[in-house]
């Protein structure tokens, strides 16, 4: 019995690079980095050094404000630097990868028989704890609050999104296993969002209530499913997690191993054959760009993620623990001599003045990350309500974020919402301001003066 969503509201961006469903090894990366970055909010405590060898799986630092929550290093190898920044803060610990790997064995565990409280002491001594989400604050969970759901998207909207039913193919033993596991840690029911037509291995499972979506992005995205099913009041909290890291959690459970493989789409414009490739969490980007993808001279934009919130990365890069997604597309350092006073046939616009997108819907772009104008003070158009399906008021949220009026940011609905969920006002903004950093930092706000 699934739930049917019907998305009216959002934009979909059709950009040329969609990667193509074949899926390629990736060549075998040297190096590995964790950063802590990738964890917002955490404060890393080291537990190994530079010289230390280290299993796959085996904890390499914990988060400061709770000790139990532990981080793994992807691959065996040896610790050969901690780079750092102002005040020493950690950036990066880089891993050398051994030639042959070894895991930390975390022993199987089975789920049927076990109690919430095993489970929850499991996944935090495995370090699998990172990969569940929180809201508020879209953070990494509170092992010490109880959700009253879990939420999981099983269908990118994104633009040059990986197709999530294509990479969850054959894995339906340990998402099952995963789901089994996290549907013991709530009073409430594990939520999957599948396409309207999609054939996704999470429809089939057990001990999940399953909602077809449809629409236009951010139809995709997770807090647009929260909205729609099960929004958050004060004082309550849901967790997330996003499909492709139930895999892992499903086969540490079943195995015993954390096997920190992914399959990652290279995507966008310039990239010469988009494809997936089979790799690991922070491997070297390098290993996937260059083979008959990127030309090494090209003037292009390396995103860890998608394009609209992804985080540009440079060509010797590392890929971000939670992206699955590699985009490349063309660099906007160039401007238009009186652009905005011509017919524009080549960019998507949500104004059908001058823009004339509207008339082949169909048709894929190759834009560049040009902005189009600079930042201006904020003017009021109504366009973000328009691609803005949450029921809540984007204009009016944000403002109560930048001038810091906590009573208002509750009142809007701040609790439910995560950065992504602005990615696309962000995009029809012709004030050019940074949605998803403002909204970010009014998260930080809140959850540093109410917690």
């Amino acid at each position: 019995m699934s739930n049917d969503i019907r998305i009216k509201k959002g934009l979909d961006i059709k950009l040329k690079g969609l990667a193509e469903k074949t899926t390629e090894t990736a060549v075998l990366s040297n190096f590995y980095v964790l950063r802590p970055e990738d964890f917002h909010g955490v404060i890393p405590k080291l537990i190994s050094k530079v010289g230390t060898k280290v299993k796959a799986g085996e904890p390499v630092f914990y988060d400061k404000s709770n000790e139990n929550i532990k981080f793994v290093s992807p691959v065996s190898g040896e610790i050969i630097e901690i780079a750092r920044g102002a005040k020493r803060k950690i950036l990066e610990i880089k891993i050398q990868a051994d030639k042959t790997q070894v895991f930390q064995d975390n022993g199987k565990f089975d789920v049927d028989v076990a109690k919430p409280e095993a489970v929850k002491a499991h996944l935090l001594a495995s370090g699998l704890w990172p990969f569940v989400k929180q809201r508020p604050y879209d953070v990494i969970a509170n092992p010490e609050k109880a959700p009253k759901a879990i939420f999981i998207s099983g269908y990118a909207s994104a633009p040059l999104a990986a197709d999530l039913d294509y990479v969850l193919q054959g894995k339906e033993a340990e998402l099952q296993a995963a789901v089994l596991a996290l549907g013991k840690l709530t009073e409430g029911q594990v939520h999957v969002s599948v396409g309207e037509s999609a054939n996704s291995p999470l429809a089939g499972l057990s001990g999940v209530s399953v909602h077809k979506v449809s629409g236009p992005h951010p139809a995709g995205n997770v807090g647009t499913l929260i909205n729609k099913v099960d929004p958050i009041n004060k004082g309550e909290t849901v967790w997330t997690v996003n499909a492709q890291d139930l895999v892992i959690i499903g086969e540490l459970l079943l195995t015993g191993n954390f096997n920190a493989e992914r399959i990652v789409a290279l995507a966008g414009s310039e990239v010469k054959a988009p494809r997936y490739f089979k790799t690991k969490l922070g491997s070297e980007v390098a290993t996937m760009i260059y083979d008959k993808g990127l030309e090494k001279d090209a003037n292009a934009r390396i995103i860890s993620g998608n394009v609209l919130s992804g985080k540009e990365i440079k060509p010797d890069g590392y890929l971000d623990y939670y992206s699955n997604v590699i985009t490349i597309i063309p660099e906007g350092d160039d401007y238009e001599f009186f652009g905005w006073n011509k017919p524009v046939f080549n960019k998507i616009s949500t104004s059908r003045a001058l823009t004339f997108s509207w008339l082949n819907p169909k048709k894929a772009y190759d834009l560049n990350t040009n902005t189009n104008g600079e930042h201006r003070a904020f003017v009021t158009t109504g366009t973000f309500e328009k691609v803005f399906p949450l029921d809540i008021y984007p204009m009016q949220i944000l403002k109560a974020c930048m001038y810091q009026d906590l009573d208002e940011m509750e009142a809007l609905g701040m609790y439910e919402v995560a950065p992504e969920d602005f990615a696309l006002t962000e995009f029809v903004c012709v004030s050019k301001q940074p949605h998803q950093k403002i909204i970010r930092e009014g998260l930080d706000l809140m959850l540093k003066e109410i917690g």
